[in-house]
Protein backbone atom coordinates (compact mmCIF):
# COMPACT_ATOMS: atom_id res chain seq x y z
CA UNK A 1 0.00 0.00 0.00
CA UNK A 2 1.19 3.49 -0.88
CA UNK A 3 2.16 5.77 2.38
CA UNK A 4 0.49 9.11 2.42
CA UNK A 5 2.55 12.23 1.53
CA UNK A 6 3.49 14.07 4.16
CA UNK A 7 1.50 17.16 3.19
CA UNK A 8 -1.73 14.78 3.08
CA UNK A 9 -4.95 15.17 5.73
CA UNK A 10 -6.90 12.75 6.75
CA UNK A 11 -10.21 13.13 8.18
CA UNK A 12 -9.79 10.49 11.16
CA UNK A 13 -7.02 8.18 12.19
CA UNK A 14 -9.71 5.34 11.62
CA UNK A 15 -8.42 5.74 7.59
CA UNK A 16 -5.09 4.50 8.67
CA UNK A 17 -5.74 2.35 11.77
CA UNK A 18 -7.95 -0.24 11.30
CA UNK A 19 -10.30 -1.86 14.19
CA UNK A 20 -8.18 -4.83 13.94
CA UNK A 21 -5.23 -3.20 14.81
CA UNK A 22 -3.98 -3.31 18.22
CA UNK A 23 -4.12 -0.85 20.19
CA UNK A 24 -1.39 1.24 22.52
CA UNK A 25 -2.76 -0.25 25.93
CA UNK A 26 -2.89 -3.80 24.57
CA UNK A 27 0.60 -3.18 22.58
CA UNK A 28 3.15 -1.86 24.87
CA UNK A 29 4.83 -4.64 26.82
CA UNK A 30 4.64 -7.24 23.78
CA UNK A 31 6.53 -4.50 21.84
CA UNK A 32 9.62 -4.37 24.00
CA UNK A 33 9.99 -7.62 21.84
CA UNK A 34 10.45 -6.48 18.89
CA UNK A 35 13.89 -4.65 17.41
CA UNK A 36 13.70 -2.55 14.58
CA UNK A 37 16.07 -3.70 11.71
CA UNK A 38 18.44 -0.70 9.49
CA UNK A 39 19.88 -1.95 6.14
CA UNK A 40 23.95 -1.99 6.14
CA UNK A 41 25.88 -0.11 3.63
CA UNK A 42 28.81 -1.82 2.40
CA UNK A 43 31.23 0.65 4.01
CA UNK A 44 31.63 0.93 8.12
CA UNK A 45 30.66 4.78 7.24
CA UNK A 46 27.12 4.04 6.97
CA UNK A 47 26.85 0.94 10.20
CA UNK A 48 24.72 1.37 12.81
CA UNK A 49 23.48 -0.57 15.63
CA UNK A 50 20.65 -2.13 15.26
CA UNK A 51 18.80 -1.49 18.33
CA UNK A 52 19.46 2.17 18.01
CA UNK A 53 17.60 3.54 15.51
CA UNK A 54 18.43 7.49 14.88
CA UNK A 55 15.75 9.67 16.30
CA UNK A 56 14.61 11.07 13.08
CA UNK A 57 14.04 7.84 11.76
CA UNK A 58 10.23 7.17 11.12
CA UNK A 59 9.90 4.25 12.88
CA UNK A 60 7.71 4.64 15.99
CA UNK A 61 8.55 4.53 19.24
CA UNK A 62 12.25 5.76 19.38
CA UNK A 63 11.64 9.58 19.17
CA UNK A 64 11.77 12.60 21.89
CA UNK A 65 8.80 14.21 22.75
CA UNK A 66 8.51 17.36 24.07
CA UNK A 67 5.52 18.08 25.81
CA UNK A 68 4.08 21.86 26.62
CA UNK A 69 0.55 22.36 28.81
CA UNK A 70 -1.13 25.44 29.60
CA UNK A 71 -4.27 25.84 31.74
CA UNK A 72 -6.06 24.09 34.51
CA UNK A 73 -5.49 21.04 36.60
CA UNK A 74 -8.09 18.93 34.54
CA UNK A 75 -5.68 19.42 31.01
CA UNK A 76 -2.38 19.36 33.23
CA UNK A 77 -4.34 15.56 34.35
CA UNK A 78 -5.01 15.07 30.59
CA UNK A 79 -1.10 15.96 29.75
CA UNK A 80 0.41 13.80 32.79
CA UNK A 81 -1.89 10.56 30.68
CA UNK A 82 -0.56 11.84 27.58
CA UNK A 83 3.07 11.45 28.43
CA UNK A 84 2.69 7.91 30.64
CA UNK A 85 1.31 6.14 27.75
CA UNK A 86 3.83 7.72 25.35
CA UNK A 87 6.88 7.11 27.72
CA UNK A 88 5.25 3.60 28.38
CA UNK A 89 5.20 3.04 24.05
CA UNK A 90 8.72 3.97 24.55
CA UNK A 91 9.01 7.38 23.29
CA UNK A 92 11.29 9.19 25.29
CA UNK A 93 10.13 12.56 27.26
CA UNK A 94 12.31 15.55 27.26
CA UNK A 95 12.43 18.49 28.95
CA UNK A 96 14.74 20.13 26.39
CA UNK A 97 12.50 21.17 23.32
CA UNK A 98 15.35 21.62 20.79
CA UNK A 99 16.08 18.01 21.11
CA UNK A 100 12.82 17.13 20.20
CA UNK A 101 11.84 15.35 17.15
CA UNK A 102 7.90 15.70 17.93
CA UNK A 103 6.07 18.79 20.11
CA UNK A 104 3.33 17.82 21.83
CA UNK A 105 1.13 21.04 22.68
CA UNK A 106 -1.64 20.95 24.95
CA UNK A 107 -3.48 24.17 25.01
CA UNK A 108 -5.96 26.09 26.80
CA UNK A 109 -8.96 28.27 25.61
CA UNK A 110 -10.05 30.19 28.76
CA UNK A 111 -8.44 33.58 27.97
CA UNK A 112 -6.63 35.05 24.61
CA UNK A 113 -3.41 35.23 26.00
CA UNK A 114 -2.90 31.58 26.78
CA UNK A 115 -4.04 31.10 22.69
CA UNK A 116 -1.89 33.34 22.24
CA UNK A 117 1.12 31.61 23.74
CA UNK A 118 -0.27 28.43 21.85
CA UNK A 119 -0.34 30.04 18.35
CA UNK A 120 3.25 31.40 19.11
CA UNK A 121 4.75 28.04 20.04
CA UNK A 122 3.21 26.23 16.77
CA UNK A 123 4.56 28.95 15.05
CA UNK A 124 7.84 28.51 16.30
CA UNK A 125 7.66 24.33 16.20
CA UNK A 126 7.15 24.83 12.25
CA UNK A 127 10.10 27.22 12.19
CA UNK A 128 12.14 24.88 13.79
CA UNK A 129 10.82 21.76 11.59
CA UNK A 130 9.01 19.90 14.45
CA UNK A 131 6.70 17.40 14.14
CA UNK A 132 3.50 18.78 15.72
CA UNK A 133 0.54 17.20 17.99
CA UNK A 134 -1.83 19.58 19.46
CA UNK A 135 -4.14 18.54 22.08
CA UNK A 136 -6.39 20.16 24.93
CA UNK A 137 -9.27 23.16 24.54
CA UNK A 138 -8.57 25.21 21.56
CA UNK A 139 -8.44 22.78 18.25
CA UNK A 140 -10.99 20.33 20.06
CA UNK A 141 -12.95 23.81 19.99
CA UNK A 142 -12.25 25.18 16.90
CA UNK A 143 -10.19 22.63 14.43
CA UNK A 144 -10.34 24.16 11.53
CA UNK A 145 -8.50 27.57 12.28
CA UNK A 146 -6.05 28.45 9.49
CA UNK A 147 -3.11 28.17 11.34
CA UNK A 148 -4.47 24.32 12.78
CA UNK A 149 -4.70 23.90 8.96
CA UNK A 150 -2.56 20.13 8.18
CA UNK A 151 -1.57 19.59 11.69
CA UNK A 152 -2.44 16.75 13.99
CA UNK A 153 -5.09 17.04 16.52
CA UNK A 154 -5.87 14.67 19.61
CA UNK A 155 -9.22 15.75 20.75
CA UNK A 156 -10.07 16.11 24.56
CA UNK A 157 -11.83 13.04 25.10
CA UNK A 158 -9.23 10.69 22.87
CA UNK A 159 -6.36 10.84 25.09
CA UNK A 160 -6.20 7.38 24.98
CA UNK A 161 -5.00 6.72 21.50
CA UNK A 162 -2.05 10.04 21.91
CA UNK A 163 0.35 6.94 20.71
CA UNK A 164 -1.58 6.49 17.28
CA UNK A 165 -1.74 10.24 16.71
CA UNK A 166 1.78 10.38 17.38
CA UNK A 167 2.85 7.44 15.47
CA UNK A 168 1.25 8.76 12.36
CA UNK A 169 2.59 12.15 12.47
CA UNK A 170 6.27 10.52 12.76
CA UNK A 171 5.29 8.83 9.41
CA UNK A 172 4.44 11.90 8.35
CA UNK A 173 0.45 11.56 8.18
CA UNK A 174 -1.79 14.49 9.53
CA UNK A 175 -4.49 12.76 11.39
CA UNK A 176 -7.31 13.95 13.53
CA UNK A 177 -9.67 12.62 16.44
CA UNK A 178 -11.94 14.56 18.03
CA UNK A 179 -14.45 12.36 18.90
CA UNK A 180 -16.52 12.02 22.45
CA UNK A 181 -16.17 8.78 24.38
CA UNK A 182 -19.67 6.82 24.92
CA UNK A 183 -20.99 3.96 25.66
CA UNK A 184 -24.19 2.52 24.26
CA UNK A 185 -25.13 5.93 22.77
CA UNK A 186 -24.08 7.69 26.39
CA UNK A 187 -21.69 10.04 26.45
CA UNK A 188 -18.57 9.34 29.11
CA UNK A 189 -16.52 11.16 31.37
CA UNK A 190 -13.71 10.72 28.80
CA UNK A 191 -10.81 7.97 28.66
CA UNK A 192 -10.28 5.32 30.54
CA UNK A 193 -8.52 6.67 34.22
CA UNK A 194 -6.17 4.03 34.70
CA UNK A 195 -3.48 4.62 31.73
CA UNK A 196 -0.50 5.13 32.20
CA UNK A 197 0.74 8.31 33.26
CA UNK A 198 3.74 10.72 34.91
CA UNK A 199 2.97 12.78 37.71
CA UNK A 200 4.45 16.37 37.14
CA UNK A 201 4.69 15.68 41.11
CA UNK A 202 4.95 12.24 42.29
CA UNK A 203 3.37 12.89 45.35
CA UNK A 204 0.38 14.94 44.08
CA UNK A 205 -2.69 12.70 41.54
CA UNK A 206 -4.93 15.21 40.19
CA UNK A 207 -7.73 13.05 39.36
CA UNK A 208 -10.72 14.33 36.95
CA UNK A 209 -13.97 13.47 38.31
CA UNK A 210 -16.40 14.38 35.19
CA UNK A 211 -15.55 16.83 32.07
CA UNK A 212 -18.08 19.70 30.58
CA UNK A 213 -20.30 21.45 33.05
CA UNK A 214 -24.34 22.36 32.97
CA UNK A 215 -24.06 25.24 32.26
CA UNK A 216 -24.20 27.99 29.04
CA UNK A 217 -22.00 31.22 30.51
CA UNK A 218 -21.86 33.64 27.65
CA UNK A 219 -18.24 34.28 28.35
CA UNK A 220 -16.91 30.86 28.18
CA UNK A 221 -15.11 28.91 25.45
CA UNK A 222 -14.36 25.60 27.64
CA UNK A 223 -18.16 24.78 26.68
CA UNK A 224 -17.40 24.27 23.23
CA UNK A 225 -14.23 21.87 23.79
CA UNK A 226 -15.50 19.77 26.85
CA UNK A 227 -19.15 20.15 26.22
CA UNK A 228 -22.12 19.33 28.63
CA UNK A 229 -21.46 17.12 31.68
CA UNK A 230 -20.37 13.40 31.86
CA UNK A 231 -19.51 12.06 35.02
CA UNK A 232 -16.91 8.72 35.82
CA UNK A 233 -18.87 6.30 38.11
CA UNK A 234 -17.75 6.38 42.14
CA UNK A 235 -16.16 3.46 42.10
CA UNK A 236 -13.68 4.05 39.43
CA UNK A 237 -12.61 7.34 41.17
CA UNK A 238 -11.93 5.41 43.96
CA UNK A 239 -9.96 2.53 42.75
CA UNK A 240 -7.99 5.59 40.88
CA UNK A 241 -7.52 7.20 44.56
CA UNK A 242 -6.11 3.99 45.69
CA UNK A 243 -3.78 3.13 42.96
CA UNK A 244 -2.81 6.55 43.73
CA UNK A 245 -1.99 5.89 47.42
CA UNK A 246 -0.54 2.68 46.74
CA UNK A 247 2.31 4.43 44.32
CA UNK A 248 3.18 6.66 47.28
CA UNK A 249 0.98 9.72 46.40
CA UNK A 250 0.03 11.68 49.64
CA UNK A 251 -2.17 14.48 47.98
CA UNK A 252 -4.95 14.50 45.51
CA UNK A 253 -6.66 17.02 43.58
CA UNK A 254 -10.14 16.38 42.24
CA UNK A 255 -10.74 18.50 39.32
CA UNK A 256 -13.36 19.15 36.26
CA UNK A 257 -14.56 22.09 34.99
CA UNK A 258 -17.39 22.19 37.55
CA UNK A 259 -17.24 19.76 40.50
CA UNK A 260 -20.12 20.81 41.89
CA UNK A 261 -22.19 19.36 39.49
CA UNK A 262 -20.70 15.98 39.51
CA UNK A 263 -22.69 12.83 38.87
CA UNK A 264 -25.61 14.58 38.41
CA UNK A 265 -25.70 12.61 34.82
CA UNK A 266 -25.76 9.47 36.18
CA UNK A 267 -28.22 9.91 39.38
CA UNK A 268 -25.26 10.54 41.95
CA UNK A 269 -23.82 13.29 43.62
CA UNK A 270 -21.10 15.36 45.01
CA UNK A 271 -20.99 14.42 48.34
CA UNK A 272 -21.48 10.83 47.97
CA UNK A 273 -18.51 10.82 46.05
CA UNK A 274 -16.11 12.55 48.41
CA UNK A 275 -17.69 9.81 51.26
CA UNK A 276 -16.66 7.16 49.09
CA UNK A 277 -13.21 8.67 49.26
CA UNK A 278 -12.40 9.64 52.48
CA UNK A 279 -12.78 5.97 53.70
CA UNK A 280 -9.68 4.90 51.87
CA UNK A 281 -7.75 7.92 52.66
CA UNK A 282 -4.18 7.15 54.51
CA UNK A 283 -3.65 8.61 57.68
CA UNK A 284 -1.76 12.05 56.79
CA UNK A 285 -2.64 11.96 53.36
CA UNK A 286 -5.27 14.93 52.12
CA UNK A 287 -7.78 15.63 49.62
CA UNK A 288 -8.49 18.75 48.02
CA UNK A 289 -11.64 19.91 46.08
CA UNK A 290 -11.57 22.00 42.47
CA UNK A 291 -14.07 24.49 41.59
CA UNK A 292 -17.70 24.28 42.14
CA UNK A 293 -19.92 27.05 40.37
CA UNK A 294 -22.27 27.98 43.35
CA UNK A 295 -25.95 26.87 42.48
CA UNK A 296 -24.37 22.82 42.96
CA UNK A 297 -23.12 23.30 46.33
CA UNK A 298 -26.19 25.19 47.38
CA UNK A 299 -28.11 22.27 47.72
CA UNK A 300 -25.45 20.18 49.35
CA UNK A 301 -24.26 22.71 52.13
CA UNK A 302 -24.89 20.27 55.04
CA UNK A 303 -23.28 18.08 53.94
CA UNK A 304 -20.35 19.56 52.17
CA UNK A 305 -19.31 21.04 55.63
CA UNK A 306 -19.29 18.05 57.05
CA UNK A 307 -16.68 16.66 55.16
CA UNK A 308 -15.01 19.81 54.35
CA UNK A 309 -14.50 19.59 58.25
CA UNK A 310 -13.37 15.86 58.00
CA UNK A 311 -9.11 15.55 58.78
CA UNK A 312 -8.24 14.54 56.16
CA UNK A 313 -9.98 17.17 53.15
CA UNK A 314 -8.53 20.14 52.85
CA UNK A 315 -11.22 22.95 54.43
CA UNK A 316 -10.68 24.84 51.28
CA UNK A 317 -13.34 25.81 48.29
CA UNK A 318 -12.87 27.48 45.17
CA UNK A 319 -15.93 29.45 44.51
CA UNK A 320 -15.65 31.69 41.84
CA UNK A 321 -18.45 34.61 41.77
CA UNK A 322 -17.31 36.45 38.55
CA UNK A 323 -19.52 39.75 39.76
CA UNK A 324 -20.87 41.29 42.26
CA UNK A 325 -23.96 42.23 40.53
CA UNK A 326 -27.08 40.59 39.64
CA UNK A 327 -26.97 42.35 36.37
CA UNK A 328 -23.77 41.21 34.90
CA UNK A 329 -24.33 38.29 36.21
CA UNK A 330 -27.43 37.09 34.39
CA UNK A 331 -25.73 38.35 31.49
CA UNK A 332 -23.38 36.15 31.42
CA UNK A 333 -25.82 33.44 32.13
CA UNK A 334 -24.36 32.75 35.88
CA UNK A 335 -27.97 31.06 36.95
CA UNK A 336 -27.10 32.34 40.72
CA UNK A 337 -27.08 36.14 42.54
CA UNK A 338 -25.02 37.33 44.68
CA UNK A 339 -27.26 36.52 47.49
CA UNK A 340 -27.02 33.03 46.53
CA UNK A 341 -22.85 32.85 46.68
CA UNK A 342 -22.87 35.03 50.16
CA UNK A 343 -25.21 32.23 51.33
CA UNK A 344 -22.76 29.47 50.40
CA UNK A 345 -19.94 31.71 51.76
CA UNK A 346 -21.71 32.72 54.91
CA UNK A 347 -22.48 29.26 55.77
CA UNK A 348 -19.35 27.57 55.02
CA UNK A 349 -17.15 30.38 57.24
CA UNK A 350 -19.84 29.31 59.90
CA UNK A 351 -19.76 25.52 60.26
CA UNK A 352 -16.30 25.77 58.90
CA UNK A 353 -13.87 27.78 60.78
CA UNK A 354 -11.08 28.90 59.89
CA UNK A 355 -11.96 27.99 55.78
CA UNK A 356 -9.91 29.25 52.64
CA UNK A 357 -12.39 30.37 50.35
CA UNK A 358 -11.03 31.23 46.84
CA UNK A 359 -13.15 33.31 44.10
CA UNK A 360 -12.93 34.77 40.90
CA UNK A 361 -14.04 37.97 39.07
CA UNK A 362 -13.78 39.06 35.48
CA UNK A 363 -13.61 42.79 35.61
CA UNK A 364 -15.04 44.66 32.06
CA UNK A 365 -17.81 42.36 31.20
CA UNK A 366 -20.15 43.61 28.19
CA UNK A 367 -22.47 46.43 30.24
CA UNK A 368 -20.77 46.23 33.27
CA UNK A 369 -21.43 49.53 34.79
CA UNK A 370 -18.64 52.11 37.41
CA UNK A 371 -21.51 50.59 39.90
CA UNK A 372 -21.71 47.21 38.65
CA UNK A 373 -17.76 47.31 39.39
CA UNK A 374 -18.02 49.13 42.57
CA UNK A 375 -20.47 46.39 44.18
CA UNK A 376 -18.04 44.14 43.11
CA UNK A 377 -14.93 46.06 44.99
CA UNK A 378 -17.47 46.11 48.14
CA UNK A 379 -17.59 42.38 47.78
CA UNK A 380 -14.14 42.36 48.12
CA UNK A 381 -13.72 44.33 50.92
CA UNK A 382 -16.38 42.50 52.61
CA UNK A 383 -14.82 39.23 52.46
CA UNK A 384 -11.21 39.88 52.26
CA UNK A 385 -10.82 36.74 50.18
CA UNK A 386 -7.06 35.16 50.71
CA UNK A 387 -6.78 33.63 47.68
CA UNK A 388 -8.04 36.22 44.62
CA UNK A 389 -8.14 35.00 40.62
CA UNK A 390 -8.66 38.64 38.64
CA UNK A 391 -9.30 38.24 35.41
CA UNK A 392 -9.77 41.22 33.03
CA UNK A 393 -12.29 40.00 30.51
CA UNK A 394 -11.39 38.50 26.82
CA UNK A 395 -14.01 38.10 24.39
CA UNK A 396 -13.13 34.84 23.27
CA UNK A 397 -14.40 34.21 19.13
CA UNK A 398 -17.71 31.90 19.08
CA UNK A 399 -18.97 32.86 22.61
CA UNK A 400 -22.31 35.22 22.70
CA UNK A 401 -20.42 37.68 25.30
CA UNK A 402 -18.29 37.96 22.27
CA UNK A 403 -21.10 39.66 19.69
CA UNK A 404 -22.06 41.98 22.65
CA UNK A 405 -21.01 45.81 23.19
CA UNK A 406 -17.67 45.79 24.80
CA UNK A 407 -16.47 47.91 26.69
CA UNK A 408 -12.89 50.12 25.84
CA UNK A 409 -10.15 48.16 26.79
CA UNK A 410 -8.63 51.18 28.78
CA UNK A 411 -11.61 50.74 31.16
CA UNK A 412 -11.22 47.06 31.58
CA UNK A 413 -7.70 47.58 32.33
CA UNK A 414 -8.19 50.33 34.99
CA UNK A 415 -10.32 48.29 36.29
CA UNK A 416 -8.27 45.29 36.76
CA UNK A 417 -6.18 47.68 38.13
CA UNK A 418 -8.19 49.13 40.27
CA UNK A 419 -9.20 45.84 41.86
CA UNK A 420 -6.22 44.51 42.10
CA UNK A 421 -5.01 47.48 44.61
CA UNK A 422 -8.01 46.53 46.93
CA UNK A 423 -6.66 42.95 46.82
CA UNK A 424 -3.10 43.97 48.14
CA UNK A 425 -4.40 46.55 50.66
CA UNK A 426 -5.17 43.52 53.05
CA UNK A 427 -2.94 40.78 54.56
CA UNK A 428 -4.64 37.48 55.04
CA UNK A 429 -2.05 35.89 57.31
CA UNK A 430 -0.57 38.20 59.54
CA UNK A 431 -2.46 37.15 62.39
CA UNK A 432 -1.30 33.27 62.17
CA UNK A 433 2.34 34.54 63.17
CA UNK A 434 3.25 32.65 66.23
CA UNK A 435 0.34 29.55 65.19
CA UNK A 436 1.92 25.95 65.52
CA UNK A 437 0.52 24.01 62.68
CA UNK A 438 0.67 20.71 61.04
CA UNK A 439 1.44 21.42 57.38
CA UNK A 440 2.14 18.40 54.53
CA UNK A 441 5.11 18.64 52.24
CA UNK A 442 4.46 18.43 48.97
CA UNK A 443 7.28 20.48 46.45
CA UNK A 444 9.89 22.48 45.79
CA UNK A 445 9.47 26.72 46.22
CA UNK A 446 9.58 28.39 42.45
CA UNK A 447 12.63 30.10 43.21
CA UNK A 448 14.28 26.91 44.86
CA UNK A 449 15.24 28.40 48.44
CA UNK A 450 12.18 26.75 50.51
CA UNK A 451 9.78 23.16 50.62
CA UNK A 452 6.63 24.29 49.96
CA UNK A 453 3.65 23.10 52.19
CA UNK A 454 0.31 23.69 53.00
CA UNK A 455 -1.87 23.50 56.28
CA UNK A 456 -5.18 22.35 57.15
CA UNK A 457 -6.68 24.78 55.50
CA UNK A 458 -4.38 24.87 52.17
CA UNK A 459 -2.60 28.02 52.98
CA UNK A 460 1.20 27.88 51.54
CA UNK A 461 3.47 27.14 54.66
CA UNK A 462 7.44 27.41 53.51
CA UNK A 463 9.31 25.36 55.46
CA UNK A 464 13.63 24.69 55.17
CA UNK A 465 14.59 22.59 52.39
CA UNK A 466 15.36 19.46 54.95
CA UNK A 467 15.07 16.68 52.17
CA UNK A 468 13.69 14.03 55.30
CA UNK A 469 10.57 16.23 54.78
CA UNK A 470 9.50 15.98 51.42
CA UNK A 471 6.44 14.09 51.51
CA UNK A 472 5.95 13.96 54.89
CA UNK A 473 3.14 15.88 57.58
CA UNK A 474 5.19 17.54 60.29
CA UNK A 475 4.88 20.58 62.80
CA UNK A 476 6.21 23.74 62.35
CA UNK A 477 6.00 27.54 64.03
CA UNK A 478 4.75 30.23 62.02
CA UNK A 479 7.08 32.95 62.11
CA UNK A 480 6.28 35.66 59.21
CA UNK A 481 4.09 36.20 56.85
CA UNK A 482 3.43 37.38 53.23
CA UNK A 483 0.66 38.15 50.89
CA UNK A 484 0.50 34.51 50.06
CA UNK A 485 2.67 32.95 52.33
CA UNK A 486 3.73 32.11 55.63
CA UNK A 487 7.43 31.18 56.63
CA UNK A 488 7.36 28.13 59.41
CA UNK A 489 10.18 26.72 61.49
CA UNK A 490 10.28 22.80 62.37
CA UNK A 491 9.07 22.42 65.85
CA UNK A 492 12.54 20.28 67.14
CA UNK A 493 11.14 17.60 69.13
CA UNK A 494 7.99 17.11 67.06
CA UNK A 495 7.15 13.92 65.01
CA UNK A 496 7.63 13.53 61.36
CA UNK A 497 4.96 11.50 60.04
CA UNK A 498 4.84 9.82 56.19
CA UNK A 499 1.60 9.90 55.28
CA UNK A 500 2.46 7.50 51.52
CA UNK A 501 1.76 3.91 52.26
CA UNK A 502 4.34 2.80 49.55
CA UNK A 503 7.48 4.72 48.83
CA UNK A 504 7.11 7.52 45.88
CA UNK A 505 7.70 6.97 42.36
CA UNK A 506 10.70 8.49 41.07
CA UNK A 507 10.18 11.94 39.13
CA UNK A 508 9.45 10.90 35.45
CA UNK A 509 8.60 7.32 36.36
CA UNK A 510 5.14 5.78 34.72
CA UNK A 511 2.32 5.14 37.00
CA UNK A 512 -0.27 2.44 36.31
CA UNK A 513 2.53 0.10 34.68
CA UNK A 514 3.72 -3.43 36.73
CA UNK A 515 7.43 -2.91 38.31
CA UNK A 516 9.26 -4.56 35.78
CA UNK A 517 7.95 -2.04 33.04
CA UNK A 518 7.51 1.05 34.72
CA UNK A 519 10.88 3.03 34.79
CA UNK A 520 11.92 2.97 30.41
Amino acid sequence: MPSASCDSLLDDIEDIVSQEDLKPQDRHFSRKHVVPKVRKRNTQKYLQDENSPPSNSTIPGIQKIWMRTWGCSHNNSDGEYMAGQLAAYGYEITENASDADLWLLNSCTVKNPAEDHFRNSIKKAQEENKKIVLAGCVPQAQPRQDYLKGLSIIGVQQIDRVVEVVEETIKGHSVRLLGQKKNNGKRLGGAPLDLPKIRKNPLIEIISINTGCLNACTYCKTKHARGNLASYPIDELVDRAKQSFQEGVCEIWLTSEDTGAYGRDIGTNLPALLWKLVEVIPRGAMLRLGMTNPPYILEHLEEMAKILNHPRVYAFLHIPVQSASDSVLTEMRREYCVADFKRVVDFLKEKVPGITLATDIICGFPGETDQDFQETVKLVEEYKFPSLFINQFYPRPGTPAAKMAQIPAQVKKQRTKDLSRVFHSYNPYDHKIGERQQVLVTEESFDSKFYVAHNRFYEQVLVPKDPTFMGKMIEVDIYESGKHFMKGQPVSDARVYTPSISKPLAKGEVSGLPESAAIL
